[in-house]
């Protein structure tokens, strides 16, 4: 097994000093860019933009500071040469396939994967002749033998949602290397700085920065990073079809990465406290983080991740009715199906996320009737662990 490679060095001075270049007004924050389109020097100067001749700025579909500095920003703290920025993280996903991928090409992917994931694989690609299998995460044999001559992509989401499924990002990196393949991962719930999936081999790296990036719930985003061959296709793709970030998501975004480091250093320890809590509870039959002792995969979880993550997932015994009463005894963490927020969040996805799925492939990941995901926000941890409590006792 190679070493494992160097995390970004400085990575909080990068995620706080990587912005746009200051006007002439010297502003310390940089400002927002909320224009629609950019003014040309000349009719030569407007043909020689449009025929990609000269680089600059023309229409914020296409470019914009904002976006351009979230975006560098990004690509520094994942070790990625280019990217774009995308209106939400779903964008993310479907674009980093959609821009590669033709008539007639294969993904293998993790069947561990989010519902609307799980949705574009199964019901939007199929129709324009883009096919699927669906594999076992932590199968690196069911990776191989899936692999058909139509394969051109590996997808995977690393810890998965909800199930923290994880994936050894180097073994399936060689993999992708050995059959000529794109090795696609969502790296939104470890975020840059607990794993950098660029740095194990992968090609592409997909993310919701609606989540953990943002950190308060405010505003959608997506990213997809990767080398600069890859992403020019992608940004033809975006150019034209239009799933742009607006400026003032960006913005917000790029200033919620100047926190991630300390938020994500909370938000893990918090996880893990509550984990073990957790663990001891009769009314908890099953807890799964991946830095638990107890989670499967908790040595690759060690070698490939800083921490764990801010997602804890248990099964509540009593099943989906259990489940559900859980929810509805809570008082201070929230109803809510999204997470990485400050606040924490719970959320069924029996009944939520995943309902679209068939019980059949719910139960193939994990996906249990009284499974509950918790996203453990940065609050005090004994009212955390204080609220669960109480609502374990609704069940």
């Amino acid at each position: 097994m190679a070493a494992r490679p160097a995390p970004v060095p400085n990575f909080e001075t990068v995620s706080i000093r990587t912005q746009t270049e200051r006007s002439q007004h010297r502003e310390h924050s940089v400002p927002m860019f909320l224009t629609s389109s950019f003014v040309f020097d000349s009719a030569e100067h407007a043909r020689a933009l449009f025929a990609e001749e000269q680089t600059g700025l023309v229409y914020s579909r296409y470019g914009n500071p904002s976006v351009d500095e979230f975006i560098e920003k990004l690509c520094a703290l994942e070790g990625c040469e280019d990217g774009i920025a995308t209106a939400s993280g779903m964008a993310a996903m479907f674009g980093s396939m959609a821009a590669l991928l033709s008539s007639g090409d294969h993904i293998v992917a993790s069947r561990a994967v989010f519902g609307s994931t799980h949705s574009v694989l199964t019901r939007i690609l199929p129709r324009w002749g883009i096919g699927h299998t669906f594999v076992d995460p932590a199968d690196i044999e069911g990776w191989r033998r899936a692999i058909t001559p139509a394969t051109r992509m590996l997808f995977v989401e690393t810890p998965s949602n909800p199930g923290l499924a994880l994936v050894d990002l180097e073994s399936l990196a060689q993999l992708a290397d050995q059959h000529g393949l794109i090795l696609n991962v969502d790296n939104c719930f470890a975020t840059p700085y607990l794993q950098t999936p660029a740095r194990w081999g992968a090609h592409m790296v997909t993310h919701s920065a609606t989540k953990f990036i943002d950190g308060q719930g405010r505003v959608l985003g997506g990213a997809i990073l990767g080398p600069r061959h890859l992403i020019d296709d992608v940004r033809s793709f975006a150019r034209a079809t239009g799933p742009a970030l607006s400026p003032f998501n960006a913005w917000l975004l790029s200033k919620s990465l100047e926190t991630l480091a300390v938020r994500m250093e909370r938000h893990c320890q918090n996880a893990l406290t509550l984990a073990r809590h957790l663990e001891q509870h009769r009314g908890v039959s099953e807890v799964r983080y991946p830095f638990l002792e107890s989670h499967p995969q908790r040595e690759l979880a060690a070698r490939q991740m800083r921490h764990g993550g801010g997602v804890v997932t248990f099964e509540v015994v009593g099943g989906l009715e259990a489940g559900k009463r859980f929810l509805d005894g809570l008082q201070m963490i929230t109803r809510s199906s999204n997470l990485g927020d400050a606040r924490s969040i719970a959320t069924h996805p029996t009944t939520t996320t995943h309902c679209k799925l068939t019980e059949q492939e719910r139960q193939a990941v994990g996906i249990t009737p009284g499974l509950v995901r918790l996203s453990v926000g940065l609050e005090t941890i004994t009212d955390i662990i204080a609220d669960v409590e109480s609502a374990l006792q609704n069940t």
